[in-house]
């Protein structure tokens, strides 16, 4: 299929299947002639049969009267005057009589006979007591005959007449009747071409139009008039199905529309939990960061005491004075990486897609949770590739980095105190061209019934008020967002590791 055959609204909507079998006028046809080919053929062999058997049998009496006639006549002559019984037998004989003639005494022998010479020698003298009979026979040059005997006083006379010429009158009617047969049936076949298509075939290929017009967007069924009970109870049928399939259309599309709504407002919704996810972070940051900001302010407030006294020397309170420009800097530092965690995110340039360093972004994602209390103490392992950039902004990769991390930290709390706590931070690039980012803690891990919903929004392991629930959840939202996963790995059982990935590339830095 063509794009603009993919694109047509019309041919999407209701592809059309291949024409392969034969309609169903040439089906309706193929049946009748089968039908009628089945009845007819074995009347017509019956009735050439009869006619045949009553043609010879008419022939046989024919002839058996014509032996009847000759017998009479011969007695008649035989009487009055033997001396032309020969030449009273040749009328007898001839085209449209006899073909031969003999008449046969009473020891047996030939009184008289007439016919060509071969057929008079071919005749078999009767048997005696002669009696009526009629026998089968072939003639000199293979035609078909009937010998007929019939007594005349103390003689006989045998009469031999053809049957070859009834064959061919045979013939003749068989011929007639076949050609009256194949008319009737040809008629036939054509009255009930004509009944089927106008009862059958034209009330479907209505309807057929019908459902078309409905599949290619019509509003209506329109019932096609005529036809048989049956089609009619059919195009009843399939127009209260076109109503429900319209009415489930308009159904769905009102659905579609709340569907679109509803998906809408849950991306607004995901933003704003995103940004509530965020500023929670934050919250839970800036507690971790209280502790690292007032050891520098009460370490400045000491020193302004200090500088303030009179008889402080001039070289100590220069040495102060930097000492409390450099716990100043050391505040400015973190209360920045925490405003740039914070502050929202800004659009990528127009027709450009955001990329963010992986490198970059673990850095300040572990500078921002080395203050906290959790991570005092933590031996923390990076590996990540060179170069190696997420279609992702930085601004939320930072978040899904940053949610993990804490997490880990939150998770190892909770464990030995003698045990060494270590977080690994890996990423590297797959054979997909996507990169693989891994936090690999050795705490406790995550329950095995867990693992299946542990992305579900509020779903936690912490205690009531220790946390929302809500932070792997705004995660998935933000990796799947840009075309990726995240994932435990259950394949990892001395502590927890998430995994993320992403679609990725290695940008190769210029030479300046």
């Amino acid at each position: 299929m063509t794009t603009a055959e993919a694109d047509d609204p019309k041919t999407s909507r209701r592809p059309q299947p291949p024409r392969t079998g034969p309609g169903l006028r040439l089906q309706i046809v193929l049946a009748l002639a089968g039908v009628i080919l089945v009845a007819y053929v074995p009347l017509f062999f019956a009735i050439a049969q009869v006619t045949r058997a009553t043609s010879f049998s008419y022939r046989e009496e024919a002839a058996r009267a014509l032996g009847r006639a000759v017998a009479a006549h011969v007695g008649d002559v035989a009487e009055h005057d033997p001396g032309s019984l020969a030449s009273r037998l040749q009328p007898h004989v001839g085209e449209s009589g006899a073909l031969a003639v003999a008449v046969y005494d009473a020891t047996g022998a030939v009184e008289a006979s007439a016919g060509p010479a071969p057929e008079v020698a071919a005749l078999h003298p009767p048997a005696r007591p002669y009696g009526e009979a009629a026998t089968r026979v072939a003639t000199r040059n293979g035609s078909r005959a009937l010998d007929v005997v019939l007594p005349a006083g103390n003689r006989a006379v045998l009469v031999r007449v053809r049957t070859d010429e009834d064959a061919t009158r045979s013939a003749e009617v068989v011929r007639g009747i076949a050609l009256y047969m194949g008319v009737f049936a040809l008629a036939l076949l054509v009255f009930a071409y004509i009944a089927l298509t106008r009862a059958i075939v034209r009330p479907i290929e209505q309807l057929a139009r019908a459902a078309d017009r409905v599949a290619n967007g019509a509003r209506a069924f329109d019932l096609p008039a005529g036809g048989a009970r049956e089609i009619a109870d059919l195009g009843s049928s399939v127009r209260s199905m076109a109503s429900r399939l319209i009415a489930d259309e308009k159904t769905l599309r009102k659905k579609v529309d709340e569907l679109t709504t509803t998906t809408r407002h849950l991306g607004e919704t995901r933003e704003q939990l995103a940004g509530s996810e965020r500023m929670a972070s934050v919250g839970r940051l800036a507690a971790g960061v209280a502790h690292e900001i007032g050891n520098p302010i009460a370490a400045i407030m000491g020193m302004h005491d200090i500088i303030d006294d009179a008889e402080t020397p001039d070289e100590t309170r220069a040495d102060f004075l930097k000492r409390m420009r450099k716990e100043t800097e050391r505040i400015n530092v973190v209360v920045r990486d925490l405003l740039d965690y914070a502050r929202p995110e800004n659009g990528p340039p127009s027709g450009r897609p955001s990329l963010a360093d992986v490198r970059e972004v673990s850095a300040d994602a572990l500078a921002l949770v080395r203050p906290q209390k959790e991570w005092k103490g933590v031996d923390v392992n990076v590996d990540i590739a060179a170069s190696l950039h997420v279609a992702l902004s930085p601004q939320r990769l930072t978040q899904v980095l940053l949610n993990l991390l804490l997490n880990a930290g939150a998770a190892m709390a909770d464990g030995p105190t003698d045990k060494v706590r270590t977080v690994t931070l890996r990423a590297r690039m797959t054979n997909e061209n996507r990169a693989r980012i891994e936090v690999e803690d050795n705490g406790p891990g995550v329950p095995a019934e867990l693992r299946g919903r542990v992305f579900d929004p509020f779903v936690t392991t912490k205690d009531v008020g220790s946390g929302t629930g809500l932070g792997l959840a705004v995660c998935r939202g933000i990796v799947e967002a840009a075309a990726g996963r995240i994932y435990v790995d259950a394949q990892y059982t001395q502590g927890a590791r998430f995994v993320v990935e992403l679609p990725a590339t290695v940008l190769i830095e210029e030479d300046a």
